[in-house]
C-alpha cells in the first residue's frame, strides 16, 4: 500500500489548482468579473478557501483536527502558499491570509499573517465597493450573492427598497444603481453601517433617498408601517446574542416566520422578499408565511465559481 508522502499531496494540490484556477478565470474573463472564487476545500488535505479580488488574494484556512505540531503547520502553510503565488501570479505581498486559532488563550478566532489596515477598492458590475482583507472574518462583500445583487438591481427601478441585516449594504448599492425610488439600509452594527455609508460615497449616491439606520432588525420591525416597501432583502445571521439586541437571542430556524412575515407586513400587495440564509440545516416553513409565492431560486443564484460548492439557501417571495 503506497502512502502518499507531503510532495505528493503538495503535487496534487498544484495540479488541482492549475486546473481549476484555468477554468474559472476564462470564465470570469468571459463574464468581466474582477472577483471571484478559485478554490473552495477541493482536497481535504488542503482546507483552504481562496478568493480573487482583482490584484489580490484572500484565503482562509478552514478549521480541523490535522494532528500537525505549530512547527509542522507552518512549514505546511508556507508550502501551500508558494504553490498558490505560483499558480495564480500574485506576489506574496497581495496575499493576505487568515488561519483559525489552534491555541488556547490566543485573542480572536483567526490571526493575521499580514498585518497593518487593509482596506481597498475593487468593482463589481461598474460599482466599487470598499473591502478589507486583514481585519475581520468577511472581507465586506460575499462573492457568492453576486448574482443575487444582480436580480435586486434589476428589479429596483421606481421601487422603494429595505435592506435587512445589510452588513456592508452591497445590496443597497445596486438597489441604488438600479435607480430605486429609496433605500433604506438597517443593521445593527454601527461599523458596518459606517462602511455601507462609505459604499455609497464610493458611488457618488447621495440625498434623502438613502437612509441608513443603526437598529435591532427584530425591534425595527414591530415599528415599521405596513405598505412601506416594495421590496426587502433579507440576509440574517444562522445566530446572534449580540447584547445591543433587545430580544434575548436571534435562531434563524427558530425566528424565520416571524422576521418573514413582519417584512411582508410592511410590503404591499406583489411586493417582492428576497431572504437567503446560510444555516446549511434550514428548514423553511412554508405553511406558515403570509406570501402567495415562495419560489427558490438557491440554483439560479449560484455563480460558476460556487457551483456545487455553495453552502447557503435563497428564496423569492411574492406577497
Amino acid at each position: 500500500m503506497n502512502i502518499a508522502t507531503p510532495n505528493d499531496k503538495l503535487q496534487m494540490f498544484e495540479n488541482r489548482l492549475n486546473k481549476v484556477f484555468r477554468h474559472i478565470r476564462k470564465q470570469a474573463e468571459r463574464q468581466h468579473i474582477r472577483c471571484y472564487r478559485v478554490y473552495d476545500h477541493d482536497l481535504p488535505e488542503f482546507p483552504l478557501s481562496i478568493d480573487v479580488y482583482e490584484d489580490k488574494l484572500y484565503i482562509a484556512e478552514y478549521l480541523r483536527r490535522h494532528g500537525m505540531e505549530e512547527q509542522e503547520h507552518e512549514r505546511w502553510l508556507n508550502d501551500t502558499l508558494e504553490v498558490v503565488e505560483k499558480i495564480l501570479q500574485i506576489p506574496q505581498e497581495n496575499i493576505y491570509v487568515k488561519q483559525r486559532q489552534r491555541k488556547q488563550g490566543r485573542l480572536g478566532q483567526y490571526q493575521k499573517i499580514n498585518e497593518g489596515k487593509a482596506y481597498f477598492t475593487v468593482t463589481e458590475a461598474g460599482l466599487k465597493f470598499q473591502i478589507n482583507l486583514s481585519d475581520y472574518l468577511d472581507t465586506g462583500l460575499f462573492l457568492d450573492h453576486r448574482i443575487t445583487r444582480e436580480m435586486v438591481r434589476n428589479e429596483a427601478k421606481d421601487k422603494r427598497v429595505l435592506n435587512l441585516f445589510a452588513y456592508t449594504g452591497s445590496f443597497s448599492v445596486h438597489a441604488a444603481a438600479g435607480e430605486a425610488l429609496l433605500v433604506e439600509t438597517v443593521d445593527l452594527s454601527k461599523t458596518y453601517l459606517h462602511w455601507a455609508e462609505e459604499n455609497f460615497r464610493l458611488n457618488d449616491f447621495s440625498g434623502p433617498r438613502f437612509r441608513f439606520v443603526n437598529a435591532d432588525v427584530k425591534q425595527y420591525l414591530q415599528e415599521v408601517k405596513p405598505g412601506s416597501f416594495d421590496l426587502v432583502i433579507m440576509d440574517p445571521p444562522t445566530f446572534s446574542n449580540s447584547k445591543k439586541m433587545k430580544d434575548d437571542f436571534l435562531d434563524i430556524q427558530r425566528d424565520h416566520v416571524e422576521l418573514i412575515n413582519r417584512a411582508l407586513y410592511a410590503m404591499p400587495e406583489g411586493g417582492i422578499l428576497y431572504f437567503s440564509t446560510n444555516f446549511t440545516k434550514f428548514v423553511l416553513n412554508e405553511a406558515a408565511l403570509a406570501c402567495s409565492i415562495v419560489r427558490d431560486i438557491t440554483r439560479a443564484t449560484t455563480p460558476f465559481d460556487f457551483a456545487g460548492k455553495l453552502k447557503r439557501y435563497c428564496w423569492r417571495m411574492t406577497k
